[in-house]
């Protein structure tokens, strides 16, 4: 059985984890969703300021090897123990996600494309880009309402690290995208990916 993955990248807010659901919810368990952002390093060592003073938005905040190699077991037929991140604390918790190898998995994140041997994994790559002014309102939202934080905070992170990453880390991959898409709720692309998947998952005895 051969893996098909979709890397599915774009800056914070741009609307990449709502095209990534909404193919979840369609297709449900007959596809896989790995987040990058589950993969923040563990920090147990730093205090909770610490921890909250950490560039995020930078590569080596990730442990991108071990997500190379998870996504290598997973192509070989065999399940991973994915590491689960906790926002809140700024920490990767003690928990992890079995995750079974499928016909399909979708990676998202907003760093995926950054690093050559992940984005050298993905079969297809997709990069949703939105307005800077719609990603930081989105952020904001987000932020408050699922993890917790005060809008001075997000304002600050956003400013010092969140912008400046994004133009040196994120912006620039979007050329090595196969389909680069103007928002998450963009219909025709849904419809392309919805197509191509069902036609993945309709042979799934070809290499």
């Amino acid at each position: 059985m051969k893996t098909t993955i979709i890397g599915i990248a774009g800056g914070s807010g741009s609307g990449k984890s709502t095209f990534t659901n909404r193919l979840k919810n369609f297709f449900g368990e007959n596809i896989t969703v790995i987040y990058h952002d589950n993969y923040y390093r563990a920090n147990d060592k730093l205090s909770m300021e610490e921890r909250r003073k950490i560039n995020y938005d930078h590569p080596q905040a990730l442990e991108t090897d071990l997500l190379v190699k998870h996504l290598e077991k997973l192509k070989a037929g065999k399940s991973i123990k994915c590491p689960v991140y906790d926002f809140t604390q700024h920490n990767r918790s003690d928990k992890t996600i079995t995750i079974h190898p499928s016909r399909v998995i979708v990676v998202e994140g907003i760093l995926i494309f950054q690093d050559e041997r992940l984005r050298d994994a993905f079969d297809i790559k997709i990069f949703v880009e939105a307005d800077a002014d719609e990603r930081i309102l989105r952020r904001v939202v987000r932020d408050m309402d699922e993890r917790g934080r005060e809008l001075q905070d997000i304002i600050e992170h956003y400013l010092a690290t969140v912008k400046p990453m994004h133009y040196l880390y994120v912006e620039p991959t979007r050329n090595v995208a196969d389909i680069v898409l103007n928002s998450g709720l963009n219909d025709v692309a849904f419809d392309v990916m919805k197509t191509k998947i069902e036609s993945i998952l309709e042979n799934p005895d070809e290499d």
